[in-house]
């Protein structure tokens, strides 16, 4: 199946609408992510660009997401794995299972990367621990 007809950019844009609602609904993640983002829609057309890109093979997406969060304070790994938990579950719900399934694993490898980013860029002498379940 070529990247285009994984998925429509309808149905990205209703897997990024419903993370979202479920991360701004969350009592750890909402506050932490209401903090940092100004503009809900542009932040979440951005977003669904990204995953155009990532499922779609778009080339839409422009910009650098690392060191955005790596600006961020007090990060740490439990934050990574409830975000990694609450996009399992809205990607689980999602009627198109194989793209829930391709964006699933795309955002453990983003989240993996992320995570090490954040620690090499907090502390580049340590060596940084993976973001393993748990």
């Amino acid at each position: 199946m070529s990247a285009s007809k994984l998925c429509t950019e309808e149905e990205i844009s209703n897997l990024v609408r419903a993370f979202y609602a479920r991360v701004r609904q969350d009592e750890v993640l909402g506050p932490i992510f209401d903090a940092h983002i100004e503009d809900w829609d542009h932040h979440q057309h951005k977003l669904a660009d990204f995953w155009s890109s990532i499922l779609r093979c778009t080339g839409r997406f422009t910009g650098a997401p690392m060191p955005k969060h790596a600006r961020l304070p007090g990060l740490n790994a439990e934050l990574f794995r409830r975000w990694l938990a609450l996009f399992r579950e809205t990607t689980a719900a999602q009627p198109n299972k194989t793209m829930g399934e391709q964006a699933r694993a795309a955002a453990e490898r983003i989240a993996q990367s992320l995570w090490m980013g954040y620690q090499m860029s907090r502390n580049p002498a340590a060596v940084p621990t993976a973001l393993a379940d748990g």
